[in-house]
């Protein structure tokens, strides 16, 4: 447990001190994204970036308990 909750620290640090490069490369505005703009407003689901992160982090998870 120990392990893993460092792992996940050290995620989070890499992403915020890597943050605006991130959002240059596009992530949550892909195709296959939902979006639905309405007059009152709007609803917002990055589906396809939500499956990209998934996919990377269940990669890193997989090459950390090996």
């Amino acid at each position: 447990m120990n392990r893993f909750l460092i792992l996940i620290g050290v995620i989070l640090v890499v992403a915020g001190l890597l943050w605006p490069y991130i959002t240059r490369l596009g992530l949550g505005h892909l195709p296959g994204d939902i979006a639905i703009k309405t007059e009152s407003g709007g609803f917002y689901f990055p589906i396809v970036t939500c499956l990209i992160i998934s996919a990377l982090l269940s990669l890193i998870f997989w090459l950390a308990g090996r």
